[in-house]
């Protein structure tokens, strides 16, 4: 059924909630699993002229943050002989990243860890999955 799963990850427990079991829906479908990581530039927009060296240390431990979360990923996939990719998105925001990674791969498959967050912390901070989930051209699996 699928045949191209892109996951999003941000190594955070949720997110490997996320691979688990996106790694088992792989295998069990023979799937070809993308592994994305968004480097969001929140924090730096519009200041990253002003202050390149901490926007060059911001951008290098995004990049470590990535390759660890992708090294998670592609151990937990290699033992279950699954094949993936791992991918990074810079300059744009998580959701963006993720819509715009899962047509460049062709997914037919979008899976996504949430916090769970409710309430005022979800107004204040938004939810990834939700944007996901509202904006994607493919089906969007949440997990918590």
């Amino acid at each position: 059924m699928f045949q191209r799963i892109l996951l999003a990850t941000d190594g955070s427990a949720a997110s490997e909630q996320a691979a688990r079991l996106a790694v088992d829906l792989a295998k069990a479908h023979g799937a070809k699993l993308t592994v994305l990581y968004v480097v969001d530039p929140y924090p730096y927009l519009g200041i990253g002229e002003s202050n390149p060296l901490g926007f060059q240390a911001y951008m290098s431990a995004a990049l470590q943050h990535a390759s660890e979360a992708h090294h998670k990923v592609m151990t937990l996939a290699e033992k279950v002989g699954v094949d993936c990719q791992p991918r990074v998105a810079e300059d744009v925001a998580a959701a963006a990243g993720i819509i715009q990674s899962a047509k460049q791969v062709d997914a037919d498959l979008v899976v996504v860890g949430s916090h769970g967050r409710t309430g005022m912390a979800r107004l204040m901070l938004g939810s990834v999955a939700t944007k996901v989930v509202a904006e994607s051209p493919v089906p969007v699996l949440v997990v918590r």
